[in-house]
């Protein structure tokens, strides 16, 4: 059985001052609500005169629009009160009404942007017939992928092997493996069954070292400590690293880093930890959210500042950073490894699409320069419980030599 031994080298960040957080800026909530508004306007605009349901079919449907709009606001206000039922079950119907409106409205879309072409080259009839079955069809395909994203959104995570190649690694360090647990969202509509699931996954796998790379909560200590518990069940040779992330922040981070470590965590706040692995050392360092100095100052992102006192000679030097934004600080401060979370692969498309207009990488394993980074899909989801062509996942990371040329 190898040894540890761990050696955390800077001094921890302060965290006795109250938590800081900052309240979105009112106009921010009212252009939402108002872009909201204006989308299921411009669905019921673009869907309802083409449905076969008549005049009252339209008037019903457009009232559940309106009851839609209503839902999702209501609960979105609702998720904050997690100590009443009839708050979780708003926000419940809140998210699975958000999931549904959002593949209704990218569908009107693209029905739109279908059929402008499409009916001026077909025959009147044609174009009638077409305008009709497509307005058929919109609602009923978003059924089915909010239908298919909840199964797959609520399923077991599927473990992922990866495997990082890496100059140099010593004979005890070939095959250390490392389980990701990322973004699993302990909040409004995942609960303390969805974490125990994923403990006992991990825990099958017999891993060297357990790192939370962030995103594990939405909501209070005081809402979700008893969800959380399961963690102290987590088993490794080397323990279980959580690094923050921007929910953590949302959620009053230095209340969770009391929690956490209460549980058994080793919490890393820009700070690092030496492991004797079989006669042999691996530097696990971690930093705090990409963002986190919006909200807490003292915790600003600093990978180099994560390698204080640490041999300069040490390899491999592994880095647990919530957002894959990190990786260019990361590569300049000399890591070869960094594994993140915080894009959820895009969770359910198209939003998958667009998570290059703010992180490098979307999902797996890329390169930068001597730096490898691993992007985690996820472990849970946020928002909507709907996951569409992005399954969650567990990755068992699993150092290898580079092969000799």
């Amino acid at each position: 059985m190898p040894t540890e031994s761990a050696t955390v080298r800077p001094a921890p960040l302060p965290l006795a001052k109250p938590s800081r957080r900052r309240r979105r800026p009112s106009r921010f909530v009212r252009n939402l609500v108002t872009l909201i508004a204006l989308l299921h306007i411009y669905v019921g605009a673009r869907l309802l005169p083409d449905l076969p349901i008549g005049a009252l079919g339209r008037v019903l449907g457009a009232l559940a629009l309106c009851a839609s709009f209503a839902l999702i606001i209501t609960g979105a206000r609702a998720r904050g009160r997690q100590d009443s039922a009839l708050a979780a079950n708003l926000a419940w119907l809140g998210f699975l009404d958000g999931g549904f409106f959002s593949s209704l409205a990218v569908l009107t879309v693209m029905r739109d942007l279908f059929l402008g072409p499409a009916v001026l080259l077909a025959s009147h009839g044609e174009a009638s017939l077409l305008e009709t079955a497509s307005a058929v069809a919109v609602p009923l395909l978003a059924v089915i992928a909010t239908v298919i994203g909840f199964i797959d959104a609520r399923r077991r995570p599927r473990v992922v092997e990866v495997l990082v190649p890496l100059p140099e690694l010593a004979p005890s360090l070939r095959g250390f493996t490392i389980a990701q647990i990322s973004d699993v969202h302990i909040g409004p509509t995942i609960k303390r069954e969805f974490l125990r699931r994923i403990v006992e996954i991990v825990n099958s796998l017999d891993v060297d070292l357990v790192a939370i790379t962030g995103d594990l909560v939405d909501g209070s200590v005081e809402q979700l400590a008893a969800h959380v518990e399961p963690l102290r069940g987590l088993r490794a040779r080397h323990g279980t690293y959580f690094v923050t992330g921007n929910h953590e922040y949302y959620s009053g981070a230095p209340a969770w880093i009391t929690e956490l470590r209460r549980l058994g965590l080793h919490v890393l706040l820009n700070e690092h930890v030496v492991l004797d692995h079989g006669g042999s050392e691996i530097l696990i360092a971690g930093v705090t959210d990409y963002s986190a100095h919006q909200f807490e100052p003292a915790h600003r992102s600093d990978p180099e500042a994560a390698l204080t006192g640490a041999p300069a000679d040490l390899r491999p030097r592994v880095l647990l950073a919530h957002q894959p934004r990190t990786a260019a600080a990361a590569a300049d401060a000399g890591f070869d490894l960094q594994l993140s979370g915080h894009t959820h692969g895009g969770q359910f498309w198209p939003w998958n699409l667009f998570v290059r207009l703010q992180q490098p990488f979307t999902a797996g394993l890329h390169r930068l320069g001597r730096l490898w980074v691993y992007t985690s899909r996820g472990s849970g989801y946020w928002g909507p419980p709907k996951r569409l062509g992005v399954p969650s996942e567990i990755a068992r990371v699993r150092l290898v030599a580079t092969p000799q040329s």
